[in-house]
Formats: structure tokens, sequence, C-alpha cells
């Protein structure tokens, strides 16, 4: 397996704002691989299988609804175990397909997986960035989001490795405890830090 020195991971927990943070990105014109939307496509790609094992229930104009399907997922952790194993080695060819791609650039490139250090392809990434907030920001904001109880809210957030953990584990960390204006800054200043290595890059 070859190692993809420009890829730069990006990950986070839920309601960290990595999505935010990628978006800035995008602004300064990077290029960015989102396992997210991968997922979504080999979601439908896999519909067949998922429905016979979820019911008819799930979906909503012949399509899988996520919100069904996450409301079973995250309360039943087989579940979550089943889809996963199902969805895991598709999206990851699917990334490292990508990554072949834009490694022949030699340019920096950003690939956006949320559960990195929860098992997806550690050995191919040499450099992780982690986008970061505390606990209790974490779980207000998915509050806010989603429109969940604290509860519900606090186990979205549970069900994924402590950030603290991540960020210790992280190459870089981008510090989203504040503002959108904060993270701007935080964004720029990373940044800057990239160019020191790619001469060829524009901030």
């Amino acid at each position: 397996m070859m190692k993809f020195s420009n890829a730069f991971v990006v990950t986070g927990t839920i309601g960290s704002g990595k999505s935010t943070f990628l978006n800035l990105l995008k602004m300064h014109g990077f290029e960015v691989i989102d396992a997210d939307e991968i997922s979504h496509k080999e979601l439908e790609v896999c519909k067949d299988e998922v429905v016979r094992k979820f019911g008819e229930e799930i979906l909503y104009q012949g399509k899988i609804n996520r919100k069904k399907l996450g409301a079973i997922v995250f309360n039943d952790k087989e579940a979550l175990k089943w889809l996963e194993n199902l969805l895991h080695s598709r999206i990851n060819a699917k990334i490292y397909e990508l990554c072949r791609k834009l490694e022949a650039k030699n340019l920096p490139y950003f690939v956006d997986i949320p559960l990195y250090f929860e098992g997806l392809g550690k050995a191919e990434f040499e450099q992780v960035v982690v986008v970061y907030a505390p606990t209790k920001t974490l779980i207000e904001r998915v509050m806010k989001r989603n429109g969940l109880s604290y509860e519900e809210a606090k186990k979205r957030v549970k069900l994924q490795m402590d950030i603290e953990k991540k960020r210790e584990m992280a190459d870089f960390v981008i510090d989203n405890s504040g503002n959108l204006r904060d993270l701007q800054a935080q964004t720029e200043e990373f940044l800057i830090n990239l160019k020191g290595r790619y001469e060829s890059i524009k901030v």
C-alpha cells in the first residue's frame, strides 16, 4: 500500500466544526476528499442490503432516509457495527482511488475522515489534523444543530472516541472552541505553516 505523503487527514468529532474548517480550506483553493459524501453514495449503492436488514421504513421516496437509519444504528451497537462492516471497505477503496489521483499533483490535499482514529486506514496517512472543541461545547452544538435533547446529544458524542484523546494523537490541532472568526484565524495560521513546506502554495 502506497503512502499518501501529500495527504492531510482532517478529523474531529460530531459538533467540532470539521465541515466549516474544510469549507474554509476549499475557499483557499485546496482539494478536499469528503468521506461523508462518499459514504452517502456507497449507502445508496448498498441500498438493497440495508433495506433487507432494517426494513422498508428506513426509505423515503425510494431513497434511504439517513435520519431514520441513524436513529436505529445510534441506539444499537450491533446494528452500527453491521453497517460499518458493510460500508468501510467500500469507502476506503474510493478514498484511496481519489488520493492516488491527487498524490500525483504533488500538492497538499485534505481527506475528511470523521472516524479516522476509530479505525479507518491509519497506515496510509502520515499527517492528521484534529478540529477540536471541548466536550461540553460539542454537546451544545449537537443539541442545537440536530434538535436533540441533552441526553441524546451526549449519547451521540460519547459514541465516538473522546475528543481529548484525539487531540493528543493529532499532528496538528485546530482549536474551534470559539467563533467563526477565531476559526478563520486558526486556518490562516495553519496554512502559513503549510506554505513553509510547499513553495507553490498561495495563502
